[in-house]
């Protein structure tokens, strides 16, 4: 294998592991806002889980990969503790509304788009170019679409995050 093929491989990798993550924190939402009973914004999440869900059944099916690849031995390099795309598990409130999982995601989607933007900027590789490129336009439509989405739905109140009956913990 060439290495330009070694570098695509390693990117498309790179890649597929930044949608997993994506499609694992938004099912993990999806299932805490149904466990609270916040069944429109688990709707949201696994709608997001779908979408990334199908990104990276595109990287295997263009790879020709029947499983994932293996991880470097160094990580993928994130340039925080998790891929760019992956929504921080401390932003998400069990009383969040619609606007607030958009934004969240919205958030993931800027930050995809920028990092394969960057990536398509830093490398020498022209296949891993043209595939950094092509990923950043697919999370740029998901940005349109978070914002279309956005347009449609009410801004909370301030006091949204007020429960007159908050859960109780006993140990």
């Amino acid at each position: 294998m060439s290495t330009t093929e070694r570098t695509l491989v390693d990117f498309m990798a790179q890649a597929l592991a930044m949608e997993r993550e994506a499609v694992e924190r938004y099912t993990e939402f999806a299932d805490a806002m149904e466990t609270h009973n916040n069944r429109e914004v688990a709707a949201m999440f696994r709608t997001m889980a779908t979408y990334e869900g199908k990104h990276a059944e595109q990287i295997m099916a263009e790879m020709g990969w029947k499983q994932d690849p293996a991880p470097p031995a160094g990580g993928f390099g994130w340039p925080d503790l998790e891929g760019p795309e992956t929504v921080p598990i401390d932003e998400v409130h069990y009383l969040m509304q619609p606007w607030h999982a958009l934004q969240l995601a919205m958030a993931a989607e800027e930050r995809a788009e920028v990092f394969f933007g960057e990536l398509a900027k830093a490398t020498t590789s022209d296949s891993v170019r043209r595939a950094a490129l092509e990923m950043q336009a697919e999370e740029r439509e998901h940005v349109e679409l978070l914002r279309a989405w956005l347009a449609k739905v009410p801004t909370p109140d301030g006091d949204w995050a007020n429960d007159p009956d908050p859960p109780r913990h006993t140990d």
